[in-house]
């Protein structure tokens, strides 16, 4: 995704810094307040680390309010709300379809390979299971991986309290709130994960920023059934006419001329994320041609979006929302967090 939109490149790390996770998720189909016998923060933070992922299939709600432009192959990132189907084998393996109004994207790995498959232009982006340079958006778009990621990467810069429980999806569950600590720079207000009572998996997480009343994003399962899923829900063979081609080598492997890892500045609450912005032409070929701009006709440049900037890092463009800030500067970085803009010109000027 990243090499086909700098839209998608810029505000997916945005996402990332926010909760230091692919996506932030958020619950959808909250209901009534079920009596569950009382537990502690600590037992609750602890059960959701340790439980056993079982297989599973569900519809994912994404309710969307970060006044972001639409982003070609990913609709979830505009305002409003969006729908994805989402399965889990287990052992690495799951399937996630992301509609659009155009076609579908749709994300399998068996275990041993990842693709990612776009219907509008019929291709298809493989690589192995284990590279996370690849295709990343099945984990994005999964709020049981993306919560509990959430949860790992703030505890220990959070105050963590049980907030009663809820039915989501049908299912009685706790409500888990992490509320920043004093010293974390950042927008957001507090983060809520509503936890299954039985399976302890993740189903829901709201965001909340500072001063604002409604949730900025909500994603979670809307319906949820646990048990063992078809085997070839994990298997892609692509569709004849598909063009495939190879994730970018990463981890090790020898990578592409100018293709830098991204790195992370701070932790927790204020974390910046900071990467190399694909650059026009820098995608794979259209019709043919090698070198042109490989953006979807149009799709936004992210070079004509925010505001300028500049510092000792060098100079650049802002774009912020209620959750997040991105700079993307003139030399080819993304640098991007849910903190104000002075935290990542700090990270920048490292």
């Amino acid at each position: 995704m990243g090499r086909r939109s700098w839209v998608g490149a810029g505000l997916g790390a945005a996402l990332v810094g926010a909760v230091g996770v692919g996506l932030l998720v958020a619950p959808a189909g909250a209901s009534a307040a079920p009596p569950l016998p009382p537990v502690s923060p600590e037992d609750l933070v602890s059960s959701v680390m340790t439980a056993q992922r079982g297989p599973f299939a569900g519809e994912v709600e994404v309710d969307n309010a970060l006044g972001l432009p639409a982003v070609p192959g990913v609709p979830q990132l505009a305002d409003g709300t969006s729908t994805v189907r989402v399965w889990s084998g287990g052992e690495d393996r799951g399937r996630v379809a992301i509609p659009s109004p155009d076609g579908e994207r749709t994300l399998v790995s068996d275990g041993t390979t990842r693709w990612a498959y776009d219907s509008r232009d019929r291709t298809a982006t493989r690589a192995p299971a284990g590279d996370h340079g690849g295709p990343p958006e099945g984990q994005q778009q999964d709020p049981t991986a993306a919560a509990t990621q959430a949860i790992a990467t703030l505890r220990q810069t959070s105050t963590v309290a049980v907030d009663g429980t809820a039915e989501v999806a049908g299912r009685a569950v706790y409500q888990l709130v992490l509320t920043p600590q004093p010293t974390e720079r950042t927008l957001l207000r507090e983060v809520r994960v509503a936890v299954d009572a039985e399976t302890r998996q993740p189903l829901q997480l709201t965001v909340l920023a500072q001063g604002q009343g409604e949730p900025a994003l909500r994603v979670g399962f809307s319906e949820i059934t646990y048990g063992p899923q078809d085997p070839s829900l994990f298997t892609f063979t692509p569709p004849p006419g598909t063009t495939v081609r190879d994730a970018p080598a990463r981890d090790g492997e020898q990578r592409p001329e100018g293709d830098r890892p991204r790195s992370t500045v701070g932790d927790g609450w204020d974390t910046v994320v900071i990467g190399q912005a694909p650059q026009p032409g820098d995608g794979r070929p259209r019709d043919g041609q090698d070198g042109q701009d490989q953006r979807p006709e149009g799709a936004p440049d992210l070079s004509a979006l925010g505001q300028p900037v500049s510092g000792p890092w060098g100079s650049g463009r802002v774009i912020t929302t209620a959750v997040a800030t991105v700079i993307v500067t003139d030399d080819g970085r993304i640098a991007a967090g849910a903190v104000p803009q002075q935290v990542l010109t700090e990270a920048l000027a490292r």
